[in-house]
């Protein structure tokens, strides 16, 4: 088993060029972050750049980041095996477990008896019930979600039930409560999340809070937290992780609000684990949230390249922060493309991954067949035996 701690950091939606079957979800031509280069072009990205992002890309094709000689970080993308282009989805195959069919959805909004139940179970009644985007929605329906108290319900192509709730208005306890009764509903038709989705202010000026919620499904097989689990490692989710499992597998979660603190909170718990003594250093697990939910789905592609940059400018620190066995991942769980005009929602792209060890060297881990050779490579770092899917590239990062 590693003495050493791994890291694995999930940038939201940073996808790497389309999938081969891009076109069957609406998504052909997407590139999250070639787009954002060609549009930006005095985005440099210098630190992942030396780390090999400009490698990586160019395995699919030559993108606006160019590469570097010796990449610090062994390189390489990834293609998502399970069908969808979600949060859940993503996150549940990094971590061995791949979907054989679909979550559903419901892109012309939830039937009329489920509305109904769901309005007796929580006694308020409800707006909305159609696809939409988040923003938009809260600004045509927040109004009347002040006047009468009702629910905003809403969806999206991802298999999500939304429910938003000025803050004002209805209590988050209220909210939470409302959105757990919805999940205990939803299990028996494979929805894959439902999304609490508080906002405050006033009409034309509302703005969604970090007081957001996901309630997930129970993942489908064991995963890669559970493993480590089992075998006494502690695992910690930075961000909505927890959401993303139910809370399964994962021994301690830190709540954070946005970016900039989940860097925080990053860095702060490699410095604390970094040292660690124990045979069995833990697991750090960490979602940055703002590239999909503040940028993405809101196609703002200057909000975007600045994101990249300010994650840019902070890697130095997350590297210095490493001890001299430990194992730092980078990747994504799908695109977002922002300048993407079909729609708002996520796009199916490959994903970057950059893995860097002080002790290792750079090596081309090419475009690998599923997310879940992440998982397997982690599994193999702490010594906890295969996963059910997925192949190590650990001998190639060392």
């Amino acid at each position: 088993m590693s003495r050493g701690t791994s890291i694995l950091v999930v940038l939201d939606s940073v996808g790497a060029g389309a999938l081969p079957d891009a076109g069957r979800y609406g998504d052909a031509g997407a590139d999250t972050l070639g787009h954002v280069l060609e549009t930006h072009p005095d985005l440099a990205l210098p630190n992942l750049r030396k780390m090999g992002l400009g490698n990586a890309l160019a395995l699919l094709r030559p993108r606006a980041l160019k590469p570097v000689d010796a990449p610090l970080a062994s390189f390489g993308l990834a293609a998502e095996k399970s069908p969808g282009k979600d949060t859940t989805t993503g996150h549940w195959e990094m971590a061995g477990v791949v979907l054989d069919r679909p979550f559903t959805t419901f892109h012309d909004g939830f039937p009329p008896a489920f509305i109904d139940r769901f309005v007796a179970e929580t006694g308020r009644g409800a707006l909305g019930n159609k696809a939409a985007s988040g923003t938009a929605i809260i600004d045509e329906l927040g109004p009347e979600q002040q006047k009468t108290g009702k629910w905003i319900v809403y969806t999206s192509a991802d298999s999500v039930f939304q429910v938003a709730a000025h803050e004002r208005v209805i209590p988050l306890d209220e909210l939470y409560r409302a959105c757990e009764k919805a999940r205990a509903m939803l299990d028996s038709h494979f929805v894959g999340r439902v999304i609490a989705r508080p906002y405050v202010g006033e009409p034309a000026n509302y703005k969604r809070t970090y007081n957001r919620k996901d309630f997930s499904m129970l993942p489908q097989g064991e995963t890669l937290l559970d493993r480590l689990s089992a075998h006494g490692i502690e695992t910690v989710g930075v961000g909505k992780i927890h959401d993303i499992f139910a809370g399964k597998g994962v021994a301690r979660s830190i709540h954070t609000e946005g970016n900039a603190d989940g860097i925080r909170v990053t860095i702060e718990e490699i410095r604390r684990l970094a040292p660690h003594a124990s045979i069995l250093s833990p697991f750090l697990f960490v979602n940055l949230i703002d590239f999909d939910m503040t940028w993405g789905h809101r196609r703002d592609a200057g909000g975007y390249a600045a994101g990249l940059k300010a994650f840019d400018v902070r890697l130095p620190e997350i590297i210095g922060a490493m001890g001299p066995d430990d194992l730092l991942m980078i990747t994504a769980d799908h695109g977002c493309d922002p300048t993407f005009s079909a729609h708002t929602d996520h796009t199916r792209e490959h994903v970057p991954l950059l893995a860097y060890t002080p002790k290792g060297k750079g090596a081309n881990l090419g475009i690998r067949p599923t997310f879940a050779d992440i998982g397997a490579t982690i599994a193999e770092f702490y010594g906890v035996g295969p996963l059910a899917h997925g192949t190590s590239f650990l001998r190639e990062v060392l």
